[in-house]
């Protein structure tokens, strides 16, 4: 009988104490697109294809699509690719999950020489449209998490972008520039104040429930 392969993630006490320095400046999102109309295929991996990937590492699998590297970079693909997907009328989701300063995260370093030059920008910034949006952050390894938590839910209730807490998330009705504004925030505010950290985020357009 061969022996069993098992997985090991460090012994640290902090989270991203045991991974080399280039892997802590990484942001990833693993992102899924559904698009509820019989041409998902066209629409999926036509808004996949027409997303500058240049400045990202991106692998795209039968299960989801992943973005890593400068977070600017990754909130960029990220965007014009949701953006891209969008069609009038066609009820749309997409399910993302941010994080920075995985242990395990320790490919595709090279991407954070980048330059500052976002690649999708100019063409998707002057695109609007209403979006309904789930997020729960989850800070990892600490004791006081809860704090964190509330500084990006009060600063949601600020924009004035916040619809209502529900059970495990907080829901948000905005546009779709103002939502992604807003995900910087969160990135930023967590890239500076945590080792660790998950970001969800479900996105919804066109739904047909009311």
């Amino acid at each position: 009988m061969s022996e069993k392969k098992y997985v090991t993630y460090g012994d640290s006490c902090s989270c991203g104490c045991g991974a080399p320095e280039g892997a802590k400046q990484i942001t990833g999102c693993r992102f899924s697109l559904s698009e509820m109309s019989d041409r998902y295929i066209e629409y999926i991996l036509g808004a996949i294809e027409k997303t500058d990937t240049s400045k990202v590492w991106s692998s795209t699998g039968k299960l989801s699509t992943i973005y890593r590297g400068k977070q600017i970079h990754v909130e960029d693909a990220v965007k014009a690719c949701f953006i891209n997907a969008f069609h009038e009328g066609v009820h749309m989701t997409m399910e993302c999950t941010f994080s920075k300063g995985c242990p395990g995260d320790i490919e595709g370093d090279s991407y954070l020489a980048a330059d500052d030059v976002l690649m999708n920008e100019p063409a998707i910034k002057d695109v609007h449209f209403p979006v309904a949006c789930k997020i729960a952050l989850y800070p990892m390894g600490i004791p006081d998490y809860m704090k964190y938590i509330a500084e990006v839910v009060n600063h949601a209730i600020d924009l004035g972008i916040y619809a209502g807490s529900a059970h495990y998330c907080t829901v948000l009705e905005c546009d779709v520039q103002d939502l992604f504004a807003y995900i910087n925030y969160v990135n930023d505010y967590c890239g500076k104040n945590l080792s660790h950290y998950i970001f969800e985020v479900t996105m919804s357009v066109n739904s047909p429930t009311k």
